[in-house]
């Protein structure tokens, strides 16, 4: 029987997990491997941490194959670097794929659908019958990530400035300076425009828990996260239909906490959703990347016989 890995890697926290067959032989998780968050010393100090627990966790020392997902696949060298950590772990056969693309196969298994990614950041991948690949979003936190709980704890300051300029009531102010630790106004906007910054995506619960409480600048910040969503998720699957000729709907999944744990963000997208595209086949449960990595470890062993 084969035993494989999969690790996903995504903006906060990385998961592995050895399997053989349908049996769990060890779990482990640690923090980011995306290199661009944490730096390359860091990604490299938690991959080998989570891997050595991983190993001793199965009893295994070496494995058949291994698929990981990882945020910042796109990026030179990140390939290069984790399959190079793989073989030393002896891992026989390897591949490392974008986070999306892992979560996409843990919804669909290869087959067409629509997968809506909202944790840290946020992206929209789509995949035709034919095999064709559509996406929108996913151009990191700086520059897109609409939706993402980056893009919450951003915005949520932003707006809060611009509503203390327009004398607006609204606590998030009061809130992001007790957790930044910046008592005076002007501190917290040096802080928040510091290089390379304050960590926008650990607002996005306090902004949740402000917006639940009545706070009008955070309720409004959800809805647009919201509505970004929506507009995203409709713009992959009117290009999946344009260039693959589809006529009917595709199904669609979903994964990431700003749906799964934002109770505006979750009512307000999937109310959108289900008013412009009321026959689309909806997920009801989040789906977990870490089953598209093992399905595609799977695969890569079974490649190899």
């Amino acid at each position: 029987m084969k035993v494989v890995l999969g690790i996903d890697g995504g903006g906060t926290n990385t998961r592995a997990s050895i399997v053989a067959g349908e049996r769990v032989l060890g779990r482990a998780e640690g923090g980011s491997i995306k290199r661009l968050r944490v730096g390359a010393d860091a990604a490299e100090t938690h991959l080998r941490g989570i891997l050595a627990t991983v190993f001793a966790q199965a009893g295994v020392s070496s494995v058949d194959a291994a698929c990981c997902g990882v945020a910042s696949a796109r990026l030179p060298g990140v390939h290069e670097w984790i399959n190079a950590v793989l073989r030393e772990f002896r891992v026989q056969r390897s591949e490392v794929v974008g986070d999306e693309v892992i979560a996409l196969d843990a919804a669909f298994h290869g087959g067409p659908g629509i997968l809506q990614i909202a944790g840290t950041g946020a992206n929209t991948v789509g995949r035709a019958p034919d095999g064709g690949r559509e996406g929108a979003g996913g151009w990191s936190s700086r520059l897109g990530d609409k939706g993402s709980g980056y893009w919450i704890g951003l915005h949520a300051v932003r707006r809060a400035l611009h509503a203390l300029d327009c004398e607006e009531p609204t606590e998030i102010l009061t809130r992001v300076g007790e957790v930044w630790n910046t008592p005076t106004i002007d501190q917290l906007a040096q802080f928040g425009d510091s290089t390379p910054g304050p960590d926008f995506a650990a607002l996005a619960p306090v902004i949740d828990k402000l917006a639940e409480a009545g706070d009008t600048v955070a309720i409004g910040v959800l809805k647009q996260a919201a509505a970004d969503l929506v507009e995203t998720l409709l713009l992959v699957r009117a290009k999946l239909r344009r260039k693959h000729n589809i006529e009917g709907e595709v199904p669609f999944a979903w994964t990431g906490s700003v749906i799964a744990k934002t109770r505006l963000v979750r009512e307000d997208f999937f109310a959108g959703l289900h008013t412009a595209a009321p026959d689309m086949p909806i997920g009801q449960s989040e789906v977990v990347a870490l089953e598209g990595a093992i399905w595609r470890a799977k695969r890569l062993a079974d490649e190899g016989n």
